[in-house]
């Protein structure tokens, strides 16, 4: 059913409104039903007579996600990765060193953009160790904070008002995180990714919780996790969705690994189709069909086509894929699956 005003006069002006701005836009019409609901969520909230200040709240985010989103676009098909970290860690600190030759190496050696919160501390040794060139900010407005730090240009700084929106961002935009030791901002990212993950609210990302050795700041989360596991609050699969390391290697080496041979992945009709980077043959999808059958809702892996879905959105149509019937829950198995994909090219 179309989401409509129901008001026939009203409704005729949305479209012609739609109509003259893609008309001014080379006939661009990708977008334009999704625009147009849009529209009507907006005017519906005048005939709800909506709190003027969840209104407010409305327009901002929409503001700071539409801006975000162009901030980004030029940079769809370069991997980013965001990195996480206390504002208040010292240049002297191991953990700010580190921070800091991981986002030169992320950048200079593989390639990616680096996400930060464009704060001090371990946002400015990553953004400074990426270079401007390789970095973006996207800074949250707080009263005891003075903006971006200096190694981000101002064209790559987003400025939220909402830490919900700028949230929103950092999952979207990135294909990896990494996180330092930080506060409860930290933290709160921390379980924030991993319950997006668990959850399949995402798509899966590598996530590397890193701290300098001797520092003793994930030794704490390590301990929490296996509470969570022995209470059965949490799956012990699900402790394949992160990795905890002191090494930059390592966590290097996780972040690329992931990428190897697995592309991306795409729910059609209720499938679960993993896009690759290269072929694998049949007698590994033999193997992973048996191996993890406990989340296999019915049938095997397959190597298919690409659905029609894909073709009509033009969605990595050139790579190969696999797909299956995927049981929805075990994201932390999915994981596992994923590793033996990458590990199958070693």
């Amino acid at each position: 059913m179309t989401y409509r005003m129901n008001n026939p006069s009203i409704d005729a002006q949305i479209d012609r409104l739609v109509a003259d701005v893609v008309s001014q836009t080379k006939g661009l019409t990708t977008n334009a039903d999704l625009v147009r609901e849009v529209i009507v969520s907006a005017l519906k909230a005048i005939k709800d007579d909506t709190n003027r200040g969840d209104v407010k709240m409305m327009n901002t985010a929409m503001k700071e996600l539409r801006y975000s989103s162009l901030v980004f676009q030029p940079f769809a098909d370069t991997r980013k990765i965001a990195v996480y970290g206390s504002a208040r860690t010292d240049p002297a600190d191991p953990n700010y060193q580190m921070a800091e030759a991981f986002g030169r190496r992320m950048a200079e050696d593989h390639g990616y953009l680096v996400i930060t919160g464009a704060g001090p501390g371990i946002m400015e040794a990553a953004n400074k160790g990426a270079g401007a060139d390789h970095s973006f900010g996207v800074n949250i407005r707080l009263p005891f904070e003075s903006g971006a730090n200096e190694y981000l240009s101002p064209g790559k700084v987003i400025n939220f008002k909402y830490f919900f929106t700028r949230k929103v961002q950092f999952v979207k935009e990135s294909d990896a995180f990494a996180l330092f030791p930080g506060g409860f901002g930290t933290l709160d990212e921390a379980f924030e990714l991993l319950t997006l993950i668990q959850t399949g609210k995402s798509d899966l990302h590598p996530i590397v919780m890193v701290e300098a050795e001797g520092t003793g700041y994930w030794d704490a989360w390590e301990t929490l996790c296996d509470a969570l596991v022995s209470q059965r609050m949490i799956s012990p699969h699900d402790l394949n969705l992160y990795k905890v390391t002191t090494d930059i290697d390592e966590a290097i080496t996780e972040i690329t690994r992931f990428y190897r041979v697995y592309h991306s992945q795409r729910f059609v009709d209720g499938i679960l189709v993993l896009r690759l980077q290269t072929d694998v043959p049949s007698s590994l999808l033999d193997e992973l069909s048996a191996e993890f059958a406990d989340i296999i809702e019915s049938g095997r892996i397959e190597a298919i086509t690409p659905t029609q879905a894909e073709v009509e959105t033009d969605d990595h149509v050139e790579l190969p894929r696999i797909a299956f019937e995927f049981d929805r829950h075990g994201y932390g198995r999915l994981r596992a699956l994923i590793d033996r994909l990458n590990d199958s090219t070693a």
